[in-house]
């Protein structure tokens, strides 16, 4: 045999263990693009949402209102969340309801999603409420926390308490603040109002044209924006139990609360999504 031919064998061995090898043991690229459409909603039905892909949480924390002071009860009637020319309507009204044994005087809804996730984009296109005092948010919470009436806790992965279990808020709106965004991470490195981790900015017209709001989760950091231009990115230096408990299954959650300094004059305003689209 020929050196010629001693040299081409050795080469091709060598360039077929290479391939066998990265075959085996892929490494993805650190920063992969989110280009596979995973999960959806378009909200194109008429009326009820999907229930395959939705869950209408109602039921109040132990002491008979939700955490944060809000005024108002969560409900799964068709007044509060409905699909109609192709937008989610999720509704924020003034009206006396009882529910659970308690009285509140506003109504709302909170919706869990029957789909969780590990890293990926998540795009929603959508235009706040209005009105000083409502608290609309688009936002996400760990599959394994322990609440009590949330859907994947009823479905038995509760078992890690607020908020250690880690949250992700994509955007919050206040109304008394109107046209600011801001999103949020709460963990236990930093929660509740004494929160740092966070950023946003002032987007003219909330309450009255669509935007897009996008986050974009790798496992070293989290990235949001609001129509392509960035406002924040968590990507803590030191990554534990506290800073990061975002290497696990988070689902979403849609709400609009209602603060107890609403404006007296409120009647209802509405969160209306055009869509929300998940990429991986």
């Amino acid at each position: 045999m020929s050196l010629l031919i001693l040299f081409s064998l050795l080469a091709y061995q060598g360039n077929t263990l290479a391939q066998n090898s990265s075959k085996n043991n892929p490494k993805p690229p650190a920063e992969a693009p989110f280009t596979t459409l995973v999960w959806s909603d378009e909200f194109e039905g008429h009326g009820a949402l999907d229930a395959k892909k939705w869950f209408h949480q109602t039921q109040l924390p132990p002491g008979g209102s939700w955490f944060g002071g809000i005024i108002n009860h969560y409900t799964d009637r068709k007044e509060n969340t409905y699909q109609k020319n192709g937008l989610l309507h999720l509704v924020a009204k003034k009206e006396v309801f009882k529910d659970q044994g308690e009285v509140k005087n506003y109504t709302s809804a909170r919706l869990n999603s029957k789909f969780t996730f590990t890293y990926g984009r998540v795009e929603i296109k959508a235009k706040m409420p209005k009105g000083v005092g409502t608290w609309p948010a688009i936002w996400m919470l760990n599959k394994n926390i322990d609440e009590d009436g949330a859907y994947w806790d009823n479905e038995g992965f509760g078992k890690v308490k607020w908020p250690y279990c880690g949250e992700i808020d994509i955007l919050e709106h206040w109304g008394k603040n109107q046209d600011y965004v801001s999103s949020a991470l709460h963990n236990g490195s930093g929660y509740g109002g004494e929160v740092e981790n966070l950023g946003g900015r002032r987007v003219a017209g909330v309450s009255h044209q669509f935007h897009v709001y996008v986050m974009e989760w790798t496992q070293d950091k989290l990235e949001f924006s609001i129509d392509g231009v960035v406002h924040y990115v968590y990507e803590p230096p030191k990554k534990d139990s506290n800073t990061w408990p975002y290497d696990s299954e988070y689902y979403l959650i849609l709400n609009i609360a209602i603060e107890p300094d609403i404006d007296p004059e409120f009647t209802e305003s509405a969160l209306e999504v055009d869509y929300i689209r998940i990429y991986q």
